[in-house]
């Protein structure tokens, strides 16, 4: 594929170089390289499960220690809220009030989302704000039938004229109706930083956004600043970064030639793994990573909280361990017994694959096996029971080395055609609800730099499309997919309740985004 003289200059324009361009193509053009599942990961092969006493040691170790390290919270914001309100779209477009009624619409349709929307929408946080809206804008409203009422309702919410809620980023919309105010995503993560991540009493956050949406984000903060911290008597640390638009991919047609807007080549956001470059600038000892929309109301917030604590506990514990072991292998004589007490560690606590050949190396050959892997960054993911929810999930990969390693998988990284392969998903056990915390310095206090912990060939070719033409665009290795593969990993199983995502407008109606009556 050759570029033209414009090509090349919109490219070095961007702060791209024409070969890393050219190093996309060559990945878009080639077919999508899949992970070769070993096994799921399960109970006791994989993923831990703690006993009541063992949790809460892990929860005290953290609290008692917490102090001695940097935290900081950060949360992928910069998701729009369109999807969450897909099937209320899709009712604009399609919909005909002179044609027919809504329920025959919802009939004919089968949208059971839209049907919960309409039959609920009564206990949604913003509901008492657009129907104001309404009234104040027509002055007969409360006389129109049920089924222009309801339409107007969507074109209020939706519209870029009036609420436009599905131009918002989550983390801005309101998701849960409190007595005295409604709370955004974005108010409940600080309120729930403040209750494990806080350090003599101020919490670190960092939020990735889009660009467009910071002075939103901006004012949003300024507005509720004083009153969160007055309620949680914590003080914020808040700071945002913009996904690097030099991670932006090119864009090529289905028979891989450039794709063209008005002459100029199309380059779109490269996925959740571009976000690495953000995650690899926070220096601080403890990362805990979670999705903006991912959040309860206050009064459902101490189970959360208490789990945080102990993947927190639990990383920090036997952090400690890989760096008094890390120290021994820097050490100019190590024995025999030290060096297998290692691998065990390695093997047993960290889930590190060692070689059956080890046994044959000689002993500075081992040494330097166990350095290389237990000089990792080191992450705990929580992980919760499958209720059948789609994403990510806990498995074995068998490498081209013929080497094991424990890894986040989506389902875009498994060629679903094998037999083997699906049988292997289809009796997985547990899901990825993004509940991470990280370690990403060494026993030296020197941090890593995480794009050396990349499985590059996770890139995945993605399917779009732009003004109703279907495009190729070349995303990043996850940011806990292929991002982390790398990374030394556990799994701890942590209950279901501990996941609460709004995919949809209509979870804003389970019982942990509503006030207890």
């Amino acid at each position: 594929m050759k570029f033209i003289k414009e090509d090349i200059k919109q490219i070095e324009d961007k702060g791209l170089d024409l070969k890393s361009v050219e190093n996309q193509l060559s990945h878009l053009t080639r077919s999508n390289s899949n992970v070769n599942l070993y096994a799921p990961a399960t109970l006791g092969d994989g993923i831990i499960k703690f006993s009541e006493e063992e949790s809460q040691y892990f929860a005290t170790f953290f609290d008692a220690h917490k102090k001695e390290k940097s935290i900081i919270k950060f949360v992928p914001a910069s998701g729009a809220a369109s999807r969450m309100f897909k099937s209320l779209y899709t009712f604009l477009d399609n919909y005909d009030i002179n044609k027919e009624t809504i329920n025959s619409y919802v009939n004919r349709t089968k949208s059971v989302d839209l049907f919960l929307f309409f039959v609920t929408v009564e206990k949604l946080p913003f509901h008492d704000d657009v129907y104001e809206a309404l009234k104040k804008h027509f002055s007969e409203f409360n006389l129109l039938p049920l089924d222009k009422k309801r339409l107007l309702f969507v074109e209020f919410l939706l519209s870029k004229k009036y609420f436009d809620f599905g131009g918002y980023p989550k983390g801005l919309l309101p998701y849960h109706n409190y007595k005295t105010h409604i709370s955004t995503a974005f108010e409940e993560h600080l309120v729930e930083a403040s209750q494990y991540a806080a350090i003599n009493g101020n919490a670190t956050l960092h939020f990735t956004i889009s660009n467009q949406h910071q002075k939103q984000f901006l004012e949003h903060y300024k507005s509720i600043k004083e009153i969160v911290e007055s309620k949680t008597n914590s003080t914020f640390d808040v700071s945002y970064s913009f996904q690097d638009s030099k991670t932006d991919t090119i864009a090529i047609t289905l028979d891989n030639k450039p794709f063209k807007i008005d002459g100029k080549l199309l380059f779109r956001p490269s996925g959740h793994g571009a976000l690495l470059h953000n995650l690899n600038a926070i220096d601080a000892d403890l990362i805990f990573i979670k999705n903006i929309d991912n959040v309860v109301m206050q009064h459902c917030m101490d189970e959360m909280v208490y789990y945080k604590t102990i993947l927190g506990g639990y990383l920090l514990k036997i952090q400690s361990k890989a760096f008094e072991y890390a120290h021994q292998l820097d050490q100019s004589e190590i024995s025999e017994e030290e060096i297998y007490e290692i691998a065990n560690f390695l093997s047993k606590q960290m889930n590190v694959y060692i070689s059956p050949e080890f046994e044959k190396y000689a002993d500075h050959y081992k040494v330097d096996y166990l350095k290389s892997r237990i000089h990792r960054p080191i992450r705990v993911c929580g992980m919760v029971k499958n209720e059948g929810e789609p994403g990510g999930g806990p498995f074995w990969i068998k490498h081209e080395n013929g080497e094991l390693s424990l890894q986040i998988v989506e389902m875009n990284q498994i060629n679903t055609k094998s037999k083997s392969q699906n049988k292997i998903v289809k009796s997985a056990t547990h899901f990825n609800p993004v509940d991470i915390v990280c370690g990403v310095k060494n026993c030296k206090g020197e941090k890593y730099d995480l794009k050396q912990f990349v499985d590059a060939k996770t890139h995945f070719v993605a399917i779009k499309n732009k003004y109703g033409k279907k495009l190729k665009t070349l995303e990043q290795p996850g940011l806990w997919n292929g991002g982390m593969a790398l990374w030394n990993t556990v799994f701890v199983e942590v209950p279901l309740s501990t996941f609460n995502p709004v995919k949809k407008v209509h979870d804003l109606l389970k019982a942990s985004h509503q006030l207890e009556v």
